[in-house]
């Protein structure tokens, strides 16, 4: 048995938990590849097309870019947020190239200075504001209304210019740098709410979805809906 593959305790069909094996969808991919039938051909067929798109886009990134630009179509998004999208894509990969000339190279402290900006113009940690949206896996960005992406993308990019002037050398000194990012974003947070009478973080996500809980399944299977 491959090391990528454990075991779990799901719920079977009849209600009973069961050890299971699972692995991530990477290993998922490879034992679909390995299985000889040919009802596992369509799926193979897409990973090489798959491959080959990839391929392509080291040859030229621009097709990679499109690719997410219809992707994002494809979801429903309007041009004018997806704009904001793909630039504020941009503008963190600038965020990072700057902390890592301040010495900035494990994930973790990525992490940690993204949610020193978050929490100071939000009030809420990544993860936080994640769950306050009422998502799991998906990109916080991406459920974003246009307000709150560019409330963002100013506390990043402030981040970045105050980065690059002061040259903060370790974690501790670019935490207060991002912090001071993050409160250029609060205070024109506070500025539009003012003005506005409301919050301008929501709970809505972009697509406007919820999961339904497996109790509520349960409930809503047990009162015959």
């Amino acid at each position: 048995m491959s090391e990528k593959i454990g075991r779990l305790k799901l719920k079977a069909s009849d209600g009973k938990y069961r050890a299971t094996d699972v692995c991530d969808i990477e290993e998922m991919f490879r034992i679909i590849e390995s299985v000889p039938s040919k009802n596992a051909e369509p799926i193979k067929q897409w990973l090489a097309r798959l491959g080959s798109e990839r391929i392509d886009e080291t040859f030229d990134p621009s097709l990679a870019v499109q690719r997410s630009i219809d992707l994002y179509r494809i979801k429903g998004y309007d041009e004018d947020w997806i704009a904001k999208r793909i630039k504020g894509i941009q503008d963190r990969k600038g965020l990072t190239d700057t902390w890592k000339d301040g010495g900035i190279v494990e994930d973790t402290e990525y992490a940690i200075l993204t949610n020193e900006i978050y929490k100071e113009w939000s009030g809420m940690t990544a993860k936080e504001y994640k769950q306050y949206k009422g998502l799991r896996k998906e990109s916080l960005r991406d459920n974003m209304d246009s307000i709150e992406v560019i409330l963002t993308d100013l506390s990043e990019e402030t981040t970045k210019i105050l980065a690059k002037r002061t040259n903060p050398q370790c974690l501790e000194q670019n935490k207060k740098v991002a912090r001071l990012g993050g409160h250029a974003a609060r205070v024109a947070r506070e500025d539009i709410e003012k003005n506005l009478g409301e919050s301008v973080v929501t709970k809505q996500n972009k697509l406007n979805y919820k999961y339904i809980e497996e109790k509520e399944i349960t409930s809503n299977k047990q009162r015959g809906e």
